[in-house]
C-alpha cells in the first residue's frame, strides 16, 4: 500500500473535507472534515473505497480516537432536489467544517470543485482521498456514517435492500423502484428507474 502524504500546505491545522453518497439514489449525502495529529499518527489511512468494511470500521474509531478534531455532516434528499448533488456536497462539507472544535488555516478537499469557506485557503485534489492522509480519513468517516444511516433506514424500508446496496443505483434497488415505488427518502430529481420503463414514481 502506497504511503499517504501526511500534509499539503505546511500548516499544522490543515483540514481534509470528503463526502459519500454522491452517485446514490436515494439517503443523504455526508461529509466529513478532519484535523489529524501529526505526534499521533494512524497506520493504514487510504481512500475508503479501497478498505473492506471491517477495516473502514477499525479506521473509523482510530481517526475519532486521535485526531485532533473531526466532524461529520450530512444533506438530506430534499435539500439535494432543491441544491442539486454538486452544491449538496460542498455545502455538506461547509456544514463538516463548522463543526470543528478547531478553526483550520488550510483545507485540502477531495475532487476538482470546492467553494470558498471563510476566507480559509484551500486546494482541491483529484483522488485526494488515495493521496493525503486527512482526506482519506474524511473519506472513512464520511462513508462509514453514512453506511451506518442506510443500514438504520434499511429497517424502515427493507424492499429497497439498503443494507446491502447503501442507496446506489444496483439492478436490485432500480427493480424495487420499479415494483413498489419510491419512498421519503429518494432523490426525486435523480434517474431512478434508470433504463426501466417509466412511470409515476411519486404518487
Amino acid at each position: 500500500m502506497t504511503k499517504l502524504s501526511e500534509n499539503f500546505s505546511g500548516e499544522l491545522l490543515e483540514a481534509g473535507c470528503d463526502e459519500a453518497g454522491r452517485g446514490c439514489l436515494a439517503g443523504p449525502v455526508f461529509a466529513a472534515a478532519v484535523i489529524l495529529n501529526p505526534n499521533n499518527p494512524i497506520i493504514g489511512l487510504n481512500d475508503s473505497k479501497q478498505l473492506t468494511e471491517s477495516k473502514r470500521m477499525l479506521l473509523k474509531d482510530e481517526i475519532i480516537e486521535k485526531a485532533l478534531c473531526w466532524s461529520v455532516a450530512q444533506v438530506s434528499e430534499s435539500e439535494i432536489d432543491i441544491m442539486n448533488i454538486l452544491n449538496a456536497s460542498i455545502f455538506g462539507m461547509h456544514k463538516a467544517l463548522d463543526g470543528l472544535s478547531q478553526v483550520p488555516k488550510f483545507i485540502i478537499v477531495d475532487g476538482n470543485h470546492f467553494k470558498n469557506y471563510k476566507n480559509i485557503p484551500f486546494k482541491t485534489i483529484v483522488k485526494g482521498d488515495a493521496k493525503f492522509q486527512s482526506i482519506s480519513a474524511a473519506s472513512i468517516l464520511a462513508k462509514t456514517f453514512r453506511d451506518e444511516f442506510m443500514e438504520i433506514i434499511h429497517e424502515k424500508f427493507p424492499v429497497y435492500q439498503w443494507d446491502r446496496n447503501k442507496g446506489y443505483p444496483t439492478k436490485a434497488h432500480r427493480n424495487a423502484i420499479y415494483e413498489h415505488g419510491s419512498c421519503v427518502y429518494h432523490r426525486k430529481t435523480f434517474n431512478l428507474l434508470g433504463g426501466l420503463s417509466q412511470y409515476s414514481l411519486f404518487d
